[in-house]
């Protein structure tokens, strides 16, 4: 394995930083050399350098893949921390059913930035069937939901789509109910329903542009992500996501284990049983 010199690591981190984001401290060298030396061993060039600059002249679009999907964190499972969904169920959906009903509202338009491999926007897309159907709710369709997954990586974005998770994926986080009713299995593999999977689009986006093509949401999902930013580009990212809530009761979850303190000139911090969720400051809201 190819070592990675100071400059080396400086100029990698540099490039990564700039691609997708994710801030890396010096004490990550290892990790960067330890993801990319199997990209640099079959490019067949000698030196991280090289490699550098060949993700540098933008030829290679390929590589550059390989090297965001080396890189970036996929860690996920189904219905991380749980409480998001408990909010969804207990807080959200009444008020958006009846404002349905009461044709204050078309739609909700939900979105999971940095979706991994779908679980997240896959878990509300359940959650919201189920509570329609256990609520005998039939006014309402489960159409009136729009559910939006992005993700800088092109291959778990490919995961997603395809709905198809192997033994150890279905068994993080996913209970029996919902795996009975949503799941059927293929041998090794665990094949999505095809109604839960088209309730969810997917696109390929870089939190670090424009949101403005993104359209409007009620909820957004940015959780364990932003973690791996830099203080600068978090608080634009949250700048960002302020701009595409719906007033005034737009919604932001972030992950319950991360240290939130950029909410306080421009969030409200509101709680539901053990759960966190956010308002946008200076507008009533659920």
């Amino acid at each position: 394995m190819h070592s990675l010199t100071s400059r080396e690591f400086e100029l990698m981190r540099d490039y990564i930083e700039k691609e997708c984001g994710i801030a890396l401290s010096k004490d990550k060298t290892y990790l960067v050399e330890s993801r990319l030396s199997g990209i640099l061993a079959q490019s067949g060039l000698d030196s991280f350098e090289q490699l550098y600059y060949r993700l540098l002249s933008q030829k290679d679009r390929k590589m550059k893949e390989e090297v965001i999907d080396a890189i970036t964190t996929n860690e996920t499972l189904w219905f991380r921390d749980k409480t998001p969904w408990i909010i969804l169920e207990e807080v959200l959906l009444p008020k958006y059913i009846e404002e349905m009903r009461e044709k204050k509202r078309s739609k909700v338009r939900i979105w999971s930035a940095g979706c991994s491999t779908g679980q997240e926007p896959y878990s509300t897309a359940m959650c919201i069937d189920r509570y329609l159907v256990r609520n005998n709710i039939r006014d309402i369709s489960p159409d009136s939901f729009e559910i939006l997954g992005t993700d800088i990586s092109r291959t778990v974005l490919d995961i997603a789509i395809a709905g198809r998770y192997d033994n150890i994926s279905i068994m993080r986080g996913l209970d029996s109910e919902y795996k009975n009713r949503y799941f059927t299995n293929k041998g090794r593999v665990w094949e999505l329903s095809k109604e839960i999977r088209d309730r969810v689009q997917f696109g390929q986006f870089n939190l670090q542009s424009s949101f403005i093509t993104l359209g409007k949401f009620d909820i957004v999902f940015c959780r364990y992500v932003a973690i791996y930013f830099s203080s600068e580009l978090k608080r634009q990212l949250f700048d960002k996501i302020i701009r595409v809530l719906n007033l005034p009761d737009g919604v932001l979850f972030v992950g319950n284990s991360e240290i939130f303190t950029d909410h306080r000139d421009s969030f409200i911090r509101k709680e539901h049983g053990k759960g966190v969720y956010y308002g946008v400051k200076g507008h009533s809201g659920v």
